[in-house]
């Protein structure tokens, strides 16, 4: 069984990378799909998000990063894959999600979405705050891995204070 872990991973957290932690364990391949969507902002280009995303998780063997455009469940039923991951951090995830997953349905009833937690300790890091907080120079040490910290400070963030 595969499963695909769509989102923007603008940048890529250490909840994303927990969720995909937690998915090896139940999937026999996931491919982490960074999105492409021109209508949607975004600090990092798709391919610097998607080399982000493979240098946080080069350690796991069974995924896969790959930047995908257009709806979603048709890249799912593009590569065969019936089943959508995606995470829930806080109850405040669950509507919009919601929304999502039964929209997801409707376009294409052959395509599941799976809903996954973060450890706690991760439930309340999202890309847009590590954004917000870094850009007032907050220490993002136990967000994001080195890398995207030094990504982040390419872009003009101030972080990691010592």
């Amino acid at each position: 069984m595969k499963a695909i872990y769509p989102g923007n991973f603008d940048p890529i957290t250490y909840g994303h990378i927990d969720l995909i932690k937690r998915a090896v364990k139940i999937f026999d391949e996931v491919i982490v799909a960074v999105a492409w969507n021109s209508s949607k902002s975004t600090l990092f280009t798709p391919e610097e998000r998607m080399d982000m995303v493979k240098r946080s998780i080069k350690n796991f063997k069974n995924v896969k990063v790959e930047i995908f455009k257009g709806l979603v469940t048709d890249y799912a039923i593009k590569k065969k894959i019936p089943v959508l991951l995606r995470g829930l951090r806080m109850i405040s995830d669950f509507e919009y999600e919601f929304q999502m997953a039964l929209t997801n349905r409707k376009l294409n009833s052959r395509v599941e979405t799976v809903f996954m937690m973060p450890n706690e300790a991760y439930s309340y890091v999202s890309s847009r705050l590590i954004k917000e907080a870094g850009s007032l120079g907050a220490n993002l040490k136990g967000f994001v891995p080195a890398h995207v910290a030094a990504e982040l400070k390419k872009k003009g963030f101030v972080l990691w204070k010592q």
